[in-house]
């Protein structure tokens, strides 16, 4: 028999857009750590709410983002915002202790959730206005333009929202600095990873790997810039050599790296650990992006050295040379994993030592401690 609810103990709404749990990508992830962080101390409830289904046609994409630009509402906070109606229902005659709202693009709803709960917290998987900065330095033409459009206007939704919420929390030091302006009280809570054995019995195949959800457009420009100026290199360099990619979504980057039997696109996996385990080494050529990367987190707990660009790394507190390689051009990106891939006891020695940062550091406890240690929520 469960056990009731206990009429004395605190309550939390997480209000989330997206499904906590694992394997469901970084952002599901996150949010389960944070469930779970929150049910140590509160009975939990979940309230989240369902989109209208819209075209995903590139006709469709450039009707809708034409219109945002006229009217200045920034993708996805257009796009998750406005779902008041289905929320109310599910709020009427409740009180909480404390909201947490998962996602910038959410921030909308707090004047709904103030209406229920003591305190709101805002929970920053990225810092949007970053991330469209970045995207937009990586494409050219009007895609560039306006992004970089967008960048802005999640700049000024950022200053307007931000100082509205009792906390707001981030990723990572460096995503406090580029908000410190705008809340009096932000708080870092490390993306991490919930605690895994080191992969045992897994033999090392002659494979570079490369994870993350592949529609997520960080990941699709690092595809494609590896595909294009670094995999060539290596590919002509170790002629056994394989690249594997693995994560959801894989169809949209088929189109990138159809037609080469040596790059395999296995989607999604059960185990995102045990398959980077296979690989000699793991890659993160991202040139745009905000939070903290789970992929480098996954690769360390499997003991797998990595190669990543200076932004795919931010905000882990890695060293070059001791946690991992940092490369920023496509030629010393591929010399980097040619180096990793003819040095065994230095791919053994970066994986180790990223073993250990991850045990330190990005598990879900010490995520937790991290959180309590900046004041909790």
């Amino acid at each position: 028999m469960s056990k009731p609810p206990d009429a004395q103990r605190p309550k939390a709404l997480l209000l989330t857009p997206e499904a906590p749990g694992l394997g469901l990508g970084g952002g599901g992830l996150r949010i389960e750590c944070m469930r779970q962080y929150l049910r140590q101390r509160y009975d939990v409830t979940v309230l989240t709410f369902d989109l209208p289904v819209h075209s995903k046609s590139t006709v469709a994409k450039t009707l809708r983002n034409a219109g945002r630009l006229l009217r200045g509402r920034p993708p996805l906070f257009d796009r998750f915002s406005g779902q008041e109606a289905q929320l109310i229902p599910q709020l009427e005659g409740l009180a909480y202790d404390v909201g947490v709202i998962e996602h910038f693009w959410c921030a909308s709803y707090l004047p709904l959730l103030k209406q229920h709960c003591a305190r709101v917290v805002i929970d920053l998987h990225n810092i949007e206005s970053e991330l469209a900065r970045t995207h937009a330095a990586s494409l050219k033409g009007p895609k560039a333009w306006a992004q970089a459009r967008f960048a802005g206007m999640y700049r000024d939704l950022e200053r307007e929202w931000l100082p509205q919420f009792d906390s707001v929390l981030v990723t990572s030091e460096a995503d406090r600095s580029r908000i410190a302006g705008f809340a009096q009280d932000v708080r870092v809570f490390p993306n991490a990873i919930p605690e895994v054995n080191l992969p045992q019995g897994i033999a090392e195949q002659d494979v570079i790997a490369f994870s993350g959800n592949l529609e997520y457009h960080p990941n699709v420009e690092a595809v494609r810039w590896f595909r294009q100026e670094i995999w060539p290199l290596l590919r002509e360099q170790f002629p056994a050599l394989k690249w594997r990619l693995v994560g959801r979504n894989p169809e949209a980057i088929l189109h990138l790296v159809k037609g080469d039997s040596r790059i395999q696109l296995i989607g999604p996996v059960a185990d995102a650990v045990a398959a980077l385990a296979e690989a000699k080494l793991c890659m993160v050529p991202l040139r745009s992006g905000s939070g903290t990367r789970f992929k480098i987190l996954e690769a360390w707990a499997a003991n797998r050295a990595v190669v990543s660009t200076t932004l795919g790394a931010e905000g882990l507190g890695a060293i070059d040379g001791e946690h991992l390689l940092i490369a920023d051009n496509a030629r010393s990106f591929a010399d980097a994993v040619g180096r990793l891939l003819s040095d065994p006891e230095l791919r053994t020695r970066l994986g180790a030592a990223g073993r250990t940062h991850y045990e330190e550091h990005f598990t879900w406890k010490a995520a937790w401690r991290a959180l309590d240690e900046a004041g909790g929520i």
